[in-house]
């Protein structure tokens, strides 16, 4: 598919075309080009690791052909327009970014924008990929394997009996925990307050931090 065609894709997700839009798309092509992987995908080799939501995930997904739904695209929230894209065979992975400055530079390559937003939005798709975007080769801290884990692995917490998928248990003083009843609890009950809560194994601050999926 053609710039256009993904950037078209992209905008059919939403109300319109934005600059974020496009910096999903051309990082997404950028990873694929860097790792040697034909993209849009179809397959699950390639592995996206993106640090925003919102519209730059989707056009992360549509240049890559990664999703959530998929498994092949994951979520680790630091507020970044950035992302590791990781050839799940051999384990390679690369970050890129938009280099420092892009937005004052998308002018140089949109003289005729009327708007500061204009500017980046067609500035970030004529602009050449070594100067909008920075590449660099990284190692992941935490297991590819475990990550993706096993088709079909479930078990159930000891604590709540809820099921448990991907192998994203806990054991804990010989008990096999969710992530929330080990500490990580993002949600409590309606109506009852936090510290009326029981804790299987003590307060949360006493825990060590989990690995991270």
């Amino acid at each position: 598919m053609t710039l256009e065609e993904l950037l078209n894709a992209a905008a059919a997700n939403h109300h319109r075309l934005c600059p974020r839009q496009v910096l999903g798309v051309r990082m997404g092509l950028a990873g694929g080009r860097w790792l040697g992987l034909e993209v849009p995908r179809r397959d699950k080799r390639l592995l996206a690791l993106i640090e925003t939501d919102g519209c730059f995930a989707d056009a992360i997904s549509v240049a890559t052909g990664c999703h959530i739904g998929r498994r092949t695209m994951r979520l680790i929230d630091h507020g970044k327009v950035a992302a590791t894209f990781v050839d799940t065979q051999v384990g390679k992975a690369v970050r890129v970014v938009p280099r420092p400055g892009v937005r004052e530079r998308a002018w140089v390559y949109a003289p005729e924008a009327k708007s500061r937003w204009q500017a980046q939005l067609l500035g970030y798709q004529r602009m050449p990929e070594e100067e909008l975007l920075a590449a660099e080769e990284v190692t992941l801290l935490f297991s590819l394997e475990k990550l993706i884990s096993r088709k079909g692995v479930r078990v159930h917490c000891q604590a709540c009996s809820e099921e448990i998928l991907n192998e994203r248990e806990v054991v804990r003083d010989g008990m096999t925990l969710c992530r929330s009843c080990a500490g990580e609890r993002y949600y409590a009950p309606a109506g009852k307050p936090l510290e009326g809560i029981p804790q299987i194994l003590g307060p949360t601050a006493s825990l060590p931090p989990l690995p991270l999926l």
